[in-house]
């Protein structure tokens, strides 16, 4: 891992996993009913300042991806294989969570499936995602640019807890006691 890798245009680049991972959101987005699409981007009850944090969030992600495209993988190191597994294991974790979220009725929260261990485990596999792939490109420039972009999803995630609160009431409130926010103790 270094912190300023050398750029370039090639076809070994970050663009790969990049690509395949918001491609692979893309296409969940058309193929899923709009009313699901609708209530993973509603913001109807998060405060201001919940908004205007998780956007502090995006530069940061957009400069880190822009680095992404233009560097190459680091096929053959060790920190290539262990991004590479993260990759995947946020790649996998993101359609599954996409999945429950999708089929359980919008009057209901969602507590199946991975949202038995995370309440947020879409959130948690992008960040995966990403993670994996700054470790892909061996940079730890994106890594940190990733890691802006992960903790400002925090305020993100809070406006959406607070939403939840007002949507389900006391059901939701007993599923925030038995179920981390992230993973284990968070």
């Amino acid at each position: 891992m270094t912190f300023f890798s050398p750029l370039n245009i090639g076809w070994l680049n970050g663009w790969i996993p990049i690509v395949f991972f918001y491609g692979v959101f893309f296409v969940l987005l058309r193929i899923v009913p709009k009313e699901t699409v609708e209530r993973l981007y509603d913001k109807t009850h998060w405060t201001n300042q919940q908004a205007n944090l998780a956007r502090i969030g995006l530069p940061f992600a957009l400069v880190g991806i822009i680095l992404v495209l233009f560097t190459p993988l680091k096929i053959g190191q060790p920190f290539f294989w262990f991004g590479l597994a993260l990759f995947l294991l946020g790649l996998v974790g993101f359609v599954s969570s996409l999945h429950t979220f999708n089929i359980t009725p919008l009057a209901e929260p969602v507590t199946d499936g991975l949202y038995n261990i995370s309440r947020n485990p879409q959130w948690v596999a992008f960040a995966l995602g990403i993670i994996g792939t700054s470790f892909m490109v061996g940079s730890w420039t994106v890594f940190l640019l990733f890691m802006v972009r992960v903790l400002m999803n925090h305020f993100r995630i809070m406006g959406e807890e607070r939403a939840l609160e007002i949507q389900y009431g006391d059901s939701y409130l007993e599923y925030k006691k038995s179920v981390p926010r992230y993973l284990l103790i968070f």
